[in-house]
């Protein structure tokens, strides 16, 4: 018989562990492919455009087992973006309007990718390596 008077204790999950998850994850590639989408279509952009289909690719590849890969490719396109959207300097006011805050959202889900993506790549475990 179980014993209910006392609940089950779950650990925290540490900065490491919450990082390395969300770097294998397929979710945020995703979802920075959708804001440089929102941010570039309209007007067009060419060279911002190159980044939403790789991003969307590795989210493929995340799905199909590369978690491993697809982390590190994810965080390289990440700091490239981040690097590149760094560049443009916006008035004050400009930065709490709706682009603004859309621009800041995607620098932002740019920087936990590469800290996440860059954990889960250099640290993480193909399975073909580990059988060997």
């Amino acid at each position: 018989m179980v014993n209910t008077d006392f609940p089950a204790v779950t650990a925290k999950k540490s900065f490491y562990q919450r990082a390395r998850a969300w770097g294998e994850s397929p979710f945020p590639p995703t979802l920075l492919a959708t804001l440089i989408t929102a941010q570039y279509m309209r007007p067009f952009q060419m060279l911002p455009m190159l980044f939403p289909p790789v991003l969307l690719f590795t989210s493929y590849a995340n799905l199909q087992g590369f978690q491993v890969d697809s982390a590190g490719i994810s965080a390289t396109w990440s700091a490239l973006y981040l690097l590149l959207a760094g560049r443009r300097k916006h008035p004050f006011m400009k930065r709490w309007g709706a682009r603004g805050i859309v621009r800041g959202a995607t620098m932002g889900l740019c920087l936990a990718n590469l800290v996440g993506g860059g954990l889960a790549y250099t640290l993480g475990k193909r399975e073909k390596e580990e059988s060997e």
